[in-house]
C-alpha cells in the first residue's frame, strides 16, 4: 500500500539491484516470508473447523485441530526466524557495499570538490544515509511480501466464505490508497530535511571536537553549544514532522477500514438471521477481517520506510555518481628525470573574481631547487597544486620531461611526486605505518628505519614506548609539531620520488626542531627537482632560484643575492621579515 513516483521508482529499483549479488539469501528470506504470510489465513480456517465441530457435537476431532494449530505456529516460528536472519544479513552486506562505494568515490573525488561540501555532510552521508537505505531495501520488502501475501490469503478465505461481503470490504481500498499518496510526498520532503540537517549536526560536531583547544582557550563553549543545539533542533523539527505524517497515515487508513468492517458486521448479522450464513462461517469470516487489521496497518506504515529509504538512496547514489578525477592520460612513466615546464598557465578558482594564475611561465631543471615566494594569495600554492594535478590549468600547459601532465596517467605521475606540507597529515596508526604509507606499505623494516634516520626522527622514535610500533593518535596528536614534520619528511624519504614539493616544512617550529628539519630537507632534496613554497624567506636563501610572485604573475626570478641587489619586492619582503624577527633582539642588546 504505497505509491512511488517514476524517479523514485528508478532509484528504488537501482537500490534493489544492489541486493542482486545476494539473491540466494534474499530469495530464502522472501520464500520464508511468503510461507509466513500463507499461514495467516490458517487461523480462521482452523477456527471455522473447531466451531463447526462444536456445532455438530463432534468434539473428538478437536485434538487434531489443536495439533494442527501448534503445527502452524511451529511453521510460523521457523519461517519468521529464517526470514529475519536472511534479510538482516543482506541488509548488513548492502550497507557495507554502499559505504565502500561511497568511500571509494570520495577517495577519487577531485580536490576542488572538497572545498564546496562540508566534511561533516560527507561523513553523515556515509554513516547515516547509508544506514537509512536498508529500511527500504529489506525491512520494507519484508512487510510488502509477507503482509501482501497475508492480506491476499485472508481475502481469498473471505471470498470462499461469502464473496459479496468481501467485495464490500474491498470498497475501502481506493480510499486508503488516496490517503497513502497524499502523505507520501510530505514524508519524502521531511526525510530529505532530516538528512540535510543531520549533515549540519555532524559538521558542527566535527569542527568542535577538532578545534576543542581553541574553543577552550577562547571560551567558545557556549557559542559552540548554541551552534550544535540549533543544528540538532532543526533535525528534531524535521523528525517530528516526519513522525507526525507517518503516524497519521495508519490511523486514518485504519479508520476507513474499520468503517468498512463495521458495515460488514451489520450485514453478517442480517445474513445470519436470514439463515444464509452459519455461526462457524460468521466466526471465521469476522476473524479473518480482524486479522486483516495488522497487515493493513503495517502496509500503510511501510510507505514511511520506503520514502525515507528513497530519500537516503537519492543522497547515497548522488555521492556514488559524483564526478571523479579526470584521468585522461595514456602515458605511463617510470622514474622521471624531473624537468618541469609551465607554459603560459592560467587558472581561476570557482566563484573567484580574478585569476589565481595569470599566464605563468617557468622552467625547473632536473635536480634544481626553486622557491616560490610572494604575498598571500599570489598563487604559490596553486602552482604547487598543478604538479600532482590536484588542479588542471584553464589555459596553457604544464609538462614533465616534455610530456603534458594531462597525457600522463595519474597513478604514474603521482608516483614521481613527494609532498611535505605545513599542514602535516598523519593517521591514527603506528609510527612505521605512517612512514611506510600507501604504495610503500610493504617496505622492509630496515628501509623504514633508514628513512627515519635520514629525517632525524630516530631519536624521538626510540624514546617512545613501543618505538616504531607506537600508535601516534588522530593526526599525530601525541607528537610535537617538529616530530610530526620529521615523520612527514621520513615518509617522503622512503618514497624516494624525483620531484619534491615542500610547503614551508620549517614554519612555526622551535630553533632545535628547525635545525633538524633543515638538515633533513637538505638531504632529501639532493638530486631531486624541488619546489619550495616559502613563507619564512630565511629558509630559502640557498635555493638555486627564487621565483617572486604577485597577484598570480611571476614578477621576478633570481638567486637570493641577485634579488636583493635589485631591491624589488623580494628585497622588501626579506627586510621586513628580518626586521620583525631580529628587531626586538637588537633593541634588547642596545639597552
Amino acid at each position: 500500500m504505497t505509491t512511488i513516483s517514476a524517479d523514485s521508482k528508478a532509484i528504488y529499483l537501482r537500490l534493489l539491484r544492489h541486493v542482486a549479488p545476494y539473491w540466494r539469501v534474499f530469495a530464502l528470506g522472501t520464500a520464508m516470508m511468503i510461507v509466513l504470510g500463507l499461514t495467516e489465513p490458517a487461523f480462521p480456517a482452523i477456527l471455522e473447523m473447531v466451531v463447526s465441530s462444536f456445532e455438530e457435537q463432534t468434539v473428538g476431532s478437536v485434538p487434531m485441530y489443536a495439533a494442527l494449530f501448534l503445527g502452524v505456529f511451529l511453521v510460523r516460528g521457523v519461517s519468521s526466524f529464517l526470514s529475519a536472519f536472511a534479510l538482516e544479513s543482506v541488509a548488513a552486506r548492502l550497507v557495507l557495499d554502499l559505504r565502500r562505494d561511497m568511500f571509494d568515490r570520495l577517495m577519487r573525488t577531485p580536490a576542488p570538490a572538497y572545498d564546496n561540501v562540508a566534511s561533516g555532510t560527507l561523513i553523515s552521508r556515509v554513516t547515516y544515509d547509508a544506514q537509512q537505505v536498508t529500511d527500504a531495501a529489506t525491512s520494507a520488502v519484508t512487510v510488502l511480501v509477507r503482509d501482501s501475501v497475508a492480506v491476499l490469503g485472508l481475502l481469498g478465505w473471505m471470498l470462499w466464505i461469502d464473496w459479496k461481503l468481501t467485495l464490500v470490504a474491498l470498497v475501502a481500498a481506493p480510499v486508503v490508497m488516496v490517503i497513502v499518496v497524499y502523505f507520501s510526498r510530505r514524508l519524502r520532503r521531511m526525510a530529505h530535511g532530516v538528512q540535510e540537517t543531520m549533515g549540519d549536526v555532524t559538521h558542527v560536531l566535527q569542527e568542535s571536537i577538532e578545534g576543542h583547544k581553541v574553543v577552550k582557550v577562547y571560551s567558545g563553549q557556549d557559542y559552540e553549544t548554541r551552534r550544535f543545539t540549533d543544528a540538532a533542533n532543526r533535525v528534531r523539527r524535521f523528525q517530528v514532522k516526519f513522525a507526525a505524517a507517518a503516524a497519521a497515515t495508519a490511523p486514518i487508513a485504519q479508520m476507513v477500514t474499520a468503517i468498512a468492517l463495521a458495515i460488514i458486521l451489520l450485514l453478517c448479522a442480517r445474513q445470519f438471521e436470514a439463515g444464509a450464513i452459519t455461526i462457524s462461517d460468521f466466526v471465521s469470516f469476522f476473524t479473518a477481517m480482524a486479522l486483516l487489521f495488522s497487515p493493513i496497518k503495517r502496509l500503510t506504515r511501510v510507505n514511511a520506510l520506503i520514502q525515507r529509504g528513497i530519500a537516503a538512496a537519492t543522497s547515497v547514489f548522488a555521492m556514488i555518481d559524483a564526478a571523479v578525477e579526470t584521468d585522461s592520460g595514456s602515458v605511463r612513466i617510470r622514474r622521471a628525470e624531473g624537468r618541469l615546464d609551465l607554459d603560459a598557465v592560467t587558472f581561476r578558482y570557482q566563484n573567484d573574481a580574478g585569476p589565481a594564475l595569470d599566464a605563468v611561465s617557468l622552467t625547473i631543471e632536473p635536480g634544481e631547487t626553486v622557491a616560490l615566494v610572494g604575498p598571500s594569495g599570489s598563487g604559490k600554492t596553486t602552482v604547487a597544486g598543478l604538479i600532482p594535478r590536484f588542479h588542471d590549468p584553464d589555459g596553457g600547459h604544464v609538462r614533465l620531461d616534455g610530456v603534458d601532465l594531462r597525457d600522463i596517467t595519474l597513478e604514474s605521475l603521482r608516483a614521481n611526486v613527494a609532498l611535505v606540507s605545513q599542514d602535516i597529515v598523519l593517521f591514527d596508526d603506528t609510527v612505521a605505518a605512517n612512514i611506510a604509507y600507501g604504495a610503500a606499505a610493504g617496505a622492509p623494516p630496515e628501509a623504514i628505519v633508514e628513512a627515519a634516520r635520514t629525517a632525524h626522527a630516530l631519536e624521538f622514535i626510540g624514546a617512545m614506548p613501543q618505538g616504531m610500533d607506537t600508535v601516534i593518535g588522530e593526526r599525530g596528536v601525541k607528537l610535537s609539531g617538529g616530530q610530526r614534520q620529521r615523520l612527514a619528511i621520513a615518509r617522503a624519504v622512503l618514497k624516494d620520488a624525483p620531484i619534491l614539493i615542500l610547503d614551508e616544512a620549517t614554519s612555526s617550529l622551535d630553533s632545535e626542531s628547525e635545525r633538524h628539519i633543515q638538515e633533513a630537507v637538505e638531504t632529501l632534496r639532493t638530486g631531486r627537482t624541488t619546489l619550495v613554497i616559502a613563507h619564512r624567506l630565511s629558509t630559502i636563501v640557498s635555493a638555486d632560484r627564487i621565483v617572486v610572485m604577485e597577484r598570480g604573475r611571476v614578477v621576478d626570478i633570481g638567486t637570493h643575492a641577485e634579488l636583493m641587489a635589485r631591491n624589488g619586492l623580494y628585497a622588501g619582503l626579506y627586510r621586513f621579515q628580518f626586521s620583525r624577527r631580529d628587531g626586538p633582539m637588537q633593541a634588547a642588546s642596545n639597552q
